[in-house]
């Protein structure tokens, strides 16, 4: 189980890498982008438009018109939303633990500060156990730091630098910038958004996520109202074995939350799988295996209710 557990992390982390060069890669191929310029989309190459250009001119009648902007407005929007709402109403959060640009960079920042600090986050109380799930020891070093603070200010550039290629002619933009002749407004803009970025991902990456997201909101929501939705589950009756264990689980969940906890306690699940990993290192002499897992349908029903069975008893009990 251990094993498959680590081919799952490692394809989670090929999956980020590869969403997160499609995201900056995606203008400039002309995957997808909104140009300013011309005021409309463009997909694939192609300029996506809501048809009332041709409104306009008097080339169609109002009837089209209205078929057009439902055709190439509402309905996209209704199959992408309904999409993500349908997955995140099955499965959780995946698009935030598996796709997300913005979470591979908050798992990067956690690792670099955890070994600058000892802390994943500034806003810890207190260092983290230097003994890691697998049973290597990490001692803190504050030389990370002429790599964290780098890290995060290159990461911002690059973000502010993509997203303003989703607004502008990517090109024009690229070219601007390798002349130091960008426009003002290019200026003010890659300026702003590389301190505003560069601010959140020093600071308050873990805030944005909770808190900030309204993709991740409401992924949550959805989560939230299917009680049978996929979910970590805490094998409670096992619970005697976390006592040889230093909160290991709750020490490598990048938003940090405590994954043994009920279900509304993890509102904010990525379903990133760091903690059933860490779990299962802390647990590998155990032919049990470890203690968390996913678990979905009827099985999930008690970490949504709040309640599980005590260990060693079949009586329930709140959540641990």
């Amino acid at each position: 189980m251990a094993v498959r557990q680590h081919s799952l992390n490692r394809y989670r982390s090929w999956l980020q890498a590869g969403f997160f060069i499609l995201f900056v890669v995606a203008p400039p191929l002309d995957i997808f982008r909104f140009d300013l310029n011309q005021n409309h989309f463009i997909i694939f190459g192609m300029p996506w438009t809501l048809g009332l250009e041709a409104l306009i001119r008097g080339d169609i009648g109002a009837t089209e018109a209205v078929v057009n902007v439902m055709v190439r407005g509402f309905l996209p929007l209704l199959l992408v939303g309904g999409a993500l709402i349908w997955t995140a109403w099955r499965y959780g959060r995946l698009y935030c633990g598996w796709l997300c640009p913005h979470f591979s960079v908050v798992e990067t920042v956690n690792a670099l500060l955890q070994r600058a600090t000892g802390k994943p986050s500034i806003w810890e109380s207190r260092p983290l156990p230097v003994r890691q799930p697998d049973g290597r020891v990490v001692l803190p070093d504050a030389r990370y730091w002429l790599v964290t603070l780098p890290v995060a200010a290159a990461f911002a550039f690059l973000w502010a630098l993509s997203l303003l290629t989703y607004l502008l002619p990517p090109f024009e933009i690229y070219h601007n910038l390798l002349n130091a002749s960008l426009t003002g407004n290019q200026a003010r803009f890659l300026g702003i958004g590389t301190l505003l970025f560069f601010i959140d991902f020093l600071f308050a990456r873990h805030l944005f996520c909770r808190f900030g997201c309204a993709v991740g909101l409401f992924q949550s929501l959805a989560w939230m109202a299917n009680p049978r939705a996929l979910v970590v589950g805490f094998d409670s009756k096992r619970a005697r074995n976390c006592q040889y264990c230093n909160n290991a689980c709750d020490n490598t969940c990048p938003m940090r939350l405590r994954p043994r906890t009920i279900k509304r306690h993890m509102f904010t699940c990525t379903e990133c799988t760091q903690c059933i990993t860490a779990c299962e290192q802390v647990q590998a002499g155990d032919p049990a295996g470890g203690l968390l897992h996913w678990v979905d349908g009827e099985q999930a029903i008690p970490v949504a209710s709040g309640r599980r069975a005590m260990p060693g008893t079949g009586k329930q009990v709140p959540g641990y």
